[in-house]
């Protein structure tokens, strides 16, 4: 047998020595006037979405009489007696109580979602029965319902359960998988799971309880993560629900709080009512920081996308 030789490659130009080195291509002066003017306009935009977020933190260290009068958001003065009297609380109600009740909130809305959204989610997504395709989609459908529809309705039905100013109201839907968005969420993510994994635990003797606890719940991790985020934020910054089913302060969560800060038949704390948002913002955004990345997996992993 004869050895080909084939030489060396005259058009290539990568070099024993190191790796191969690609010149960067010169921008023209069009080109760069067009990067110089997005990079502004992405600049704007970011200014104008911040700005909020700055004017809440600035008013928080201004002296109340400035914050309506003042045009500029930079304060002449600082002030932290805002904080300070946020720190002590409301009607003799410390401030750490506002922040468990709406921990309480929060918490159990997230473990409703996940029992009850997941189970629904397995039943329709998996499972094979008649009218599965007709319940899904009167699920789906329930999406394009305003909650402000249901609002008097719940509203009497709880009345006559006497659970008004309880908390019952506020998390008792999300053990029942009335949230839609969830479900479907969940459903899409099983939609990608192989069946050969269902029929193979079947083969070996498994039930649908044991199928979904060892073999669907683990796989759920990313949508499980997803789901308990937004669903604390949302529990979180609900103001709707508490306005209308809480009545005693000391009941109060954090949003709820907020409002009683802006008194229609006395002077208004605005500062005070800027410095207890930031403070109800921390813990929403240490949580949003430390599952962020478990967030952008499971959105991507789930099929769900804006």
């Amino acid at each position: 047998m004869s050895a080909t030789t084939t030489g060396p490659d005259h058009g290539s130009q990568a070099s024993p020595s190191g790796p191969r080195v690609i010149a960067r291509k010169k921008r023209t002066p069009a080109e760069r006037a067009k990067s110089v003017i997005w990079h502004i306009a992405l600049l704007a935009v970011l200014v104008v979405v911040l700005y909020p977020a700055f004017w809440v933190l600035t008013a928080s260290v201004k002296p109340n009489a400035e914050i309506l009068t003042s045009i500029s958001p930079i304060p002449t003065s600082i002030t932290w007696e805002h904080f300070a009297s946020a720190f002590d609380g409301m009607a003799g109600v410390p401030l750490w109580r506002f922040f468990w009740n709406s921990f309480v909130i929060a918490t159990l809305s997230v473990l409703g979602i996940l029992a009850s959204c997941s189970i629904t989610a397995y039943a329709l997504g998996r499972l094979e029965f008649p009218g599965r395709k007709a319940m899904f989609a009167v699920v789906i459908a329930t999406l394009l319902l305003p909650g402000q529809v249901m609002l008097i309705p719940q509203y009497l039905i709880f009345s006559e359960m006497d659970v008004v100013n309880t908390i019952f109201p506020l998390v008792i839907g999300k053990f029942l998988g009335l949230d839609a968005f969830f479900v479907f969420m969940y459903v899409q993510f099983l939609r990608g799971i192989p069946r050969e994994l269902d029929q193979a635990a079947t083969i070996d003797g498994a039930g649908h309880f044991r199928i979904f606890f060892s073999i669907m719940l683990p796989l759920l991790r990313p949508a499980i993560v997803t789901s308990s985020i937004f669903t604390f934020i949302w529990s979180w910054n609900d103001f709707m629900g508490p306005l209308i089913y809480l009545h005693e302060i000391e009941k109060f969560p954090l949003p709820r709080l907020l409002q009683s800060y802006n008194n229609t038949e006395a002077v208004s704390n605005y500062g005070g009512m800027m410095a207890m948002t930031l403070l109800s913002l921390v813990p929403v955004v240490l949580f949003f920081l430390v599952f962020q990345k478990f967030l952008i997996k499971g959105i991507a992993t789930s099929g769900v996308k804006g």
